[in-house]
Parts: C-alpha cells; structure tokens; sequence
C-alpha cells in the first residue's frame, strides 16, 4: 500500500521531549507552517509557556505533561491528542537523554533509567502512534543519531540506546510494510547538534561536557524531520560531519577508534569544573525552553549534505559524500599522525 502524507498545515502532530533543543525548534517550526501540535515533556512551566507563545501567534497548540517512559502517559498523550483533534497524522519520538563518563563509573541503576526514556520511551510512542495511524495513515519519526551507527567514546550507554533505537524502528518498518499498513517510519540521525543536550546529560566526568566538532544548528534537525512529517523517508542523517564518522566507522573503523581515543574523549570535555552531579535531566526535569546549548565553537546553521537528501539531489548526495569522506580520511589520518 502506497503512503500518502498530509501537508504541514493540514497535520496533526504530537512531539516528545517538545520542551527544549530539537523539539521546541521542531515544535516553534511546525507551528509557523500551520500544523496544530500536541507537545509533551517533563517540564510543564516549559509546555505552558511554548504553549501560550505558539496561540499568542496565532497557531493552535496544547500540551501534555508526560515522562515517555511511563505507558500509561504516552497513551493519554494520544488520548489527548484524539480528544483535541481527533487523531493525530504524524508522532515524532524526540525524547531522550544522555550520560557522560567512563562505564566503570556509571551506576547500571542510570544505565537503565536512560533506556527506559531513550528506548523505551520511543517503543511506547512507536506503538501507540501505529495502533492509531494504521487505520488512516501517517508518519512515525523516530530521532535517532549518527551514535545509532557509531560509538562515542564517554557516551556508551547514550550510543548503545540509539543502535537499539535503529534497530527497533528497522524492524517496526519492516512489519508495518509486511502488514501493508500506509505508515511512514523514518529514523532522523543527527549529527552533534548545539543543543542543551550536554548540559542536561549526567555527567561523571572532571569536567563539564560540551560537543565536539563539527556541531549543527538544531534547526537542521527540525527541516529534516518536518521534511520526512510531508515526504516518505527511510533514514535521514542530519550533517556531512555525521555522515563522514558513520563512513569511517564502516571503511577503516580502527583507525577512528584510534580518533575518539586520542581526540574525540578530550574534544568532549570543556574547560572549566562540572555542574553539581544532580543537576541534570535523567533525574528530574529540565526543560527551560532553551534552543542552544553550550558549543564553544561556530555552528553550522546549514547541512549542504542534508539538504540534498531531502530535495532529492542524488548526484550533489554522492559527490558531498565522497568529499565529506575523503576529507574525514584525511583529518582522522592527521590527527592520529601527531599522537605518535
């Protein structure tokens, strides 16, 4: 069965984890484009506010307080959004939260608490959104990363949620097409994107973490993902940087083990102390309607490469991939060079 999305304005669409980064640029996005939105968090001063900011400007929005983890919120989330508008048309899985720090130190009660939100929480989305959306079709928009693909050293925990992540939404594609039901299910991966993603993460390490280079604007995110909310996509990978690392994890893998080893582990870390260990958005809610994060450097407010995936360019796709790998080779080489 073939699948045919809604445009923006004619949508319905539910975001998790709509109360800063990603989902509040998605959410503030979507609006301008005329979808009406059900937006959920932990953080209800957070929903409240991007709730009234987005009917103050004339867009239609409520909002659901909600811990994704939790199956009996996200199934009054799709409630809400069936009482409100009467279904929904695309469900995106945003939340998620991240760990720093070396395994031998992160206690395995956080380890399974970051899978319940970052796994689990987007099965229990995933599911929910696909009882609903195989009657009248739509989309399923799982947020991934390019850590589906490749492993972060200090974030392990963090990388090995986003694989199983890619392997759920894999295998949910695969059974909906099966069934013929008129879903789209695409997997956005993103590559370090200047969000309050490291300052809301637990963090073990001496120092406070921050992304290292090259980082996006999250707004690059939100195109792709409001892109494939109109578009059938498979997968979207969201920065040539991103693409590159998943590149060289496939071609010469060792040699970019050798990179987070010796480079990747100190670009993590900034240089000033840590906040206080129980400041941080595993443990409680954090959300303060913030878009940016702490990135020292330039953001990239644009991905060439991303956007040639999603305009349908495939000769521009192929070439910026073989220069992006190209260039990657060249830089991994140099860097593992002045560490002998």
């Amino acid at each position: 069965m073939s699948v045919k999305l809604k445009k923006l304005s004619q949508q319905t669409i539910v975001i998790t984890g709509a109360s800063s980064g990603i989902g509040l640029v998605t959410a503030r996005m979507a609006a301008k484009a005329g979808a009406r939105l059900i937006l959920a968090a932990r953080s209800e001063d957070a929903l409240r506010q991007l709730t009234s900011e987005i009917r103050q400007a004339g867009g239609r929005a409520d909002y659901v307080v909600a811990d994704v983890s939790k199956p009996e919120d996200v199934q009054r989330l799709a409630q809400e959004a069936a009482t409100r508008y009467g279904g929904y048309d695309t469900w995106i899985n945003n939340a998620g939260v991240s760990i720093y720090g070396k395994l031998e130190q992160v206690p395995v009660e956080d380890m399974r608490r970051l899978f319940d939100v970052n796994f689990w929480g987007l099965v229990n989305g995933s599911l929910e959104a696909a009882k609903h959306l195989k009657g009248k079709g739509g989309a399923i928009i799982n947020v991934g990363s390019i850590l589906s693909e490749v492993t972060a050293i200090l974030q392990t925990i963090y990388s090995a949620s986003k694989h199983a992540v890619k392997g759920f939404t894999d295998g949910l594609r695969m059974e909906l097409e099966m069934d013929e039901a008129p879903i789209s299910v695409t997997l956005i991966q993103p590559s370090a994107i200047d969000t309050p993603y490291p300052i809301h993460a637990k963090n073990y390490m001496e120092r406070e973490a921050q992304h290292a280079p090259p980082a996006y604007a999250p707004e690059t995110v939100a195109r792709a993902i409001l892109h494939a909310a109109a578009h059938p996509e498979r997968d979207v990978v969201v920065g040539g940087g991103g693409r590159a690392f998943i590149g060289m994890n496939r071609w010469t893998p060792a040699l970019l083990d050798q990179f987070m080893e010796k480079s990747f582990a100190k670009q993590e870390k900034a240089d000033y102390a840590p906040r206080p260990l129980q400041q941080n958005g595993l443990d409680r809610p954090v959300g303060q309607l913030e878009e940016r994060g702490n990135y020292p450097g330039s953001t990239r407010e644009t991905s060439y490469y991303t956007e040639a995936i999603t305009r349908g360019n495939t000769g521009l796709k192929a070439a910026l991939l073989v220069g992006a790998g190209v260039a990657a080779a060249a830089w991994l080489n140099g860097k593992a060079s002045q560490k002998k």
